[in-house]
């Protein structure tokens, strides 16, 4: 329009000479208003595709930090990216602060929070944020984890053993201190056996560490537990027992107490064994069973949980302590035996390799996790565990908790019920 009228004035000027001028000179300014508008506004197009394409799409561990300083993590935020934030929180502006753990450092990029930007931080990635993701990054992600995890918890053994142990009292290892660990000495092991905390299987890589066998699968139950491949840490004599214990990797491995319990009953106990139905079953029926068939006194076969749990608790047992329920700090003295690594169950396959490769064992060698032992049987788990537990009274329960008091101490074990003291 402006250019139109500028049009209009030379026109309108006609033939008079006194004015001629006056619109020649007008051009100029007309031009350069024009230009400078047209400029003005592709600048503008361009400063706002900047903005967005500055938007740069959220990286794992980061978190949303709103005005008025409050702070909002992914977790509880999980739907910010794609859905209306709660109004609220009054969101005018987002920041993005890249995790810690971020091989760089950039600096807060400020972003309006439009439904453009929103789908465009659905559809674009960043660079910087995805290093992560990769499989590199994920791994030392998780090896960093794995050894923070590591130190918290020979951290809290030390704390708990300077906390219980007598002082006045200095106590030396003896053979039967050691007499359930086991020596690999190609690559330095030494592992403390704990029944029903995957023991079989970790026989099983020890078989192969060894060279006696090229894989876990291919190794029996019976040859594990009868074959008498692996040596024991007592069998050495008392120089070979100390420098074993102070230059090779001590590793321990448990499971939760209860957890460990329940899972010894049944595979003892509710199915067929030839050892512990006379030996322990028999016994059990006869001390605590009103009444009992003469079946069951012959055979030991039958034995409940809860009768279980009066011999476990009993001080005058009526048949022995046995190593399947018997508690790791009895088990393994760990205040006595400074353990380099402690697993637990609940996460072995993640944290038995992540051993494996610290102490150099072949790439091919994984821990296994097929179950040899009444396979189609469910896995003991923590629901089956308190589907047992149900059946005592709460005296039993405190009672068995207190027997077990130092497992969950040491090893950060939470109180499986919360009527417990």
């Amino acid at each position: 329009m402006l250019w139109q009228d500028c049009k209009g004035v030379e026109a309108g000027c006609g033939g008079k000479r006194r004015l001629r001028s006056t619109v020649i000179a007008m051009r100029l300014p007309c031009s350069f208003w024009f230009l400078l508008l047209f400029s003005t506004g592709g600048l503008l197009l361009l400063l706002h595709l900047q903005d967005l394409t500055e938007t740069i799409q959220q990286g794992p561990g980061a978190k949303l930090i709103f005005p008025h300083g409050q702070l909002v993590s992914k977790d509880q935020c999980p739907h910010c990216a794609d859905a209306e934030i709660q109004a609220s929180i009054q969101p005018a502006k987002l920041f993005l602060q890249a995790p810690r753990s971020s091989l760089l450092n950039p600096r807060d990029i400020t972003a309006q929070v439009t439904k453009n930007h929103r789908k465009l931080l659905l559809k674009s990635s960043s660079p910087l944020l995805q290093l992560s993701s990769t499989p590199a990054g994920r791994a030392k992600n998780s090896i960093s984890r794995l050894t923070r995890v590591q130190r918290s918890r020979r951290k809290l053994m030390r704390e708990v053993c300077a906390k219980y142990r007598s002082s006045n009292i200095a106590r030396a290892v003896t053979r039967q201190h050691v007499s359930r660990i086991y020596v690999e000495d190609t690559h330095k092991l030494l592992y403390c056996e704990v029944p029903k905390a995957g023991c079989s299987n970790w026989k099983r890589v020890l078989m192969v560490l060894q060279g006696q066998a090229a894989s876990t699968g291919e190794i029996q139950h019976e040859q594990v537990h009868y074959g008498n491949h692996l040596k024991r840490l007592d069998s050495f004599n008392h120089q070979g027992i100390a420098r074993r214990l102070e230059t090779y990797t001590k590793v321990l491995f448990l499971r939760e107490p209860f957890e460990r319990l329940v899972s010894a009953f049944r595979d003892k106990f509710e199915s067929p064994n030839s050892y512990y139905h006379p030996v322990f079953g028999k016994p059990i029926i006869s001390r605590y069973r009103s009444n009992a068939s003469q079946t069951a006194l012959r055979t030991g076969e039958g034995v409940t949980f809860k009768e279980f749990i009066q011999y476990l608790l009993d001080v005058h047992r009526p048949v022995g302590m046995d190593i399947h329920w018997e508690p790791v700090v009895q088990l393994c003295s760990p205040c006595l035996i400074d353990y380099d690594f402690i697993g637990k169950f609940e996460t072995i396959e993640e944290e038995a390799n992540f051993l494996l490769r610290r102490i150099g064992a072949p790439a091919n060698l994984t821990f296994p996790s097929f179950k040899d032992r009444n396979p189609n049987a469910a896995r003991t788990s923590s629901r089956i565990t308190q589907e047992y537990f149900a059946g005592l009274n709460l005296t039993e329960r405190q009672r068995t908790y207190d027997f077990f008091f130092m497992d969950y101490l040491m090893f950060n074990y939470s109180k499986p019920f919360e009527d417990l003291y």
